[in-house]
């Protein structure tokens, strides 16, 4: 477990500074992996500290995942509880950048009671892989000018009695009037589009995206203002631009589970219709995930959209079972399949493999899909390493202690562990209140590990 101070958002106000890191969770201070150009680790760099080997294996895997030599394996991050193993993950995904999908999952999350645990394993792994598509879209926009519903002969004011809509939008370079659709009409009041608007159309789909407020509306100016300007648009109404859109497998997979939206006249707006209106969970099939796959691969070829391997990462892998592994090893083989990082603390060579009787093997993982993992250890911290980790989580928490009480808490956690000596700063904060002293003492830290007792203790008694 690696600690570091989260900058104040105003750094002007000590209290709002404590809030702000009190807030952090516990890995949101990891950068990166905090290595120099070479590849060496730096010692306390980018929120990590110490760990150094397994930083290093880390960039190394980093390196071959960006040049596309990682398919068909996959990393297994080992080491005791406390030890940087989430860290490491997501730092790996930080290195990689944002456009890379990260998909988090911890190993009981697979029992799930709606589906099957191997669907739910395979909807992680394709929601891992990412697809960058680029379409070039003929659009309308402009400022809306005029904007004019029209009704059916006799009926009443509603958007169902609505015959068509006349739509007049204004550009640099000229204006022009269209007459559109009902269910165009619908979309500019989901939208709230009102006059002096600058909005955007698709041609092929009719969806409406609003940009703002058009700028020459601007005729003062407030401190808070609810409308965004922005400036009226250049060239003319009507122009072809690229749109750009980033989905995984997945979206693709649960947009061909509706007819309606399967009909779509191109990728980027069935999948607009999937995100907007999701459903219940269930299945897919995979005779359907297979067409899915056609589909990419064409779009692939013909240069439309781009493959985005992400990174699947399964927390306490040991709770898998033998089924779970059994489809593991086979994904891999894929052609679509992600870069997956497992993280386990089981330690030992013996160890039952859960869903059997009598199967043994290493961390309880099975020894065909060890075979294809890099195993990447990490290290218990020294004594060091622990007085900084506690000297920056009490600074987190905001409390004060004395150096010799660190270096006792430092000693506890030699005998017990990271994580529990650093749940003790605020029960020992609390007894130094009590004893009207501002700063924690070394007698409040024994007096906290008299309270409370660790795993070694309990399990004693």
């Amino acid at each position: 477990m690696t600690v570091e101070v989260v900058p104040s958002v105003i750094p002007s106000s000590s209290a709002s500074a404590q809030a702000a890191a009190k807030r952090a969770s516990t890995h949101s201070h990891i950068r990166g992996l905090g290595l120099r150009d070479d590849g060496t680790a730096i010692q306390m760099e980018a929120g990590f500290v110490g760990q150094s080997a397994a930083r290093e294996a880390a960039g190394l895997v980093v390196e071959l995942v960006r040049t596309k030599r990682m398919a068909g394996r996959a990393l297994l991050l080992a080491g005791p509880p406390g030890t940087g193993k989430t860290a490491i993950a997501l730092a790996i995904s930080q290195e990689l950048g944002d456009k890379v999908p990260f998909c988090p999952l911890v190993g009981s999350e697979v029992f799930s009671a709606e589906v099957k645990k191997t669907e739910v394993l395979m909807e992680s792994m394709r929601k891992a892989i990412g697809l960058r598509i680029k379409e070039v879209k003929e659009v309308f926009e402009g400022e809306v000018v005029e904007l004019q519903p029209h009704m059916l002969p006799g009926s009443e004011a509603s958007t169902r009695a609505i015959s068509h809509v006349i739509l007049s939008l204004r550009a640099n370079k000229g204006t022009r009037t269209l007459k559109m659709d009902p269910s165009v009409y619908e979309s500019l009041l989901r939208a709230r589009v009102t006059l002096g608007d600058v909005i955007l159309i698709e041609s092929n789909s009719g969806a409406v995206k609003r940009l703002g407020r058009c700028d020459t509306h601007r005729q003062q100016h407030y401190d808070l203002e609810a409308d965004e300007y922005v400036p009226l648009p250049k060239g003319e109404v009507t122009k072809k631009r690229e749109m750009i859109q980033e989905v995984s497998l997945h979206d693709l997979d649960q947009a061909n589970t509706r007819p309606t939206m399967a009909a779509a006249n191109d990728m980027v707006s069935m999948v607009g219709q999937a995100l907007l209106n999701p459903t219940r969970k269930t299945e897919i099939t995979e005779k359907l995930r297979r067409e899915v796959d056609r589909l990419v691969n064409r779009f692939i070829e013909s240069g439309t959209a781009e493959l985005l391997p992400g990174v699947l990462f399964i927390d306490e892998a040991h709770m898998l079972d033998l089924e779970c592994f059994t489809f593991l090893n086979r994904a891999l083989e894929s052609p679509l399949a992600p870069v997956l990082v497992l993280a386990t603390n089981r330690q030992g060579c013996d160890l039952l493999v859960r869903g059997t009787d009598d199967v043994l093997a290493p961390h309880g993982i099975p020894r065909e899909l060890l075979d294809r993992l890099l195993i990447v250890r990490t290290s218990l911290y020294g004594l060091d390493e622990m007085l900084h980790i506690l000297g920056v989580r009490a600074r987190i928490e905001g409390v004060q202690a004395e150096p010799a009480a660190l270096e006792e808490l430092g000693k506890v956690a030699q005998t017990t562990s990271l994580r529990y000596v650093l749940q003790l700063l605020s029960p020992c904060a609390v007894l130094a209140q009590a004893a009207s002293r501002p700063i924690i003492s070394p007698e409040d830290v024994r007096n906290a590990a008299t309270l409370f007792l660790d795993t070694k203790r309990s399990a004693a008694l």
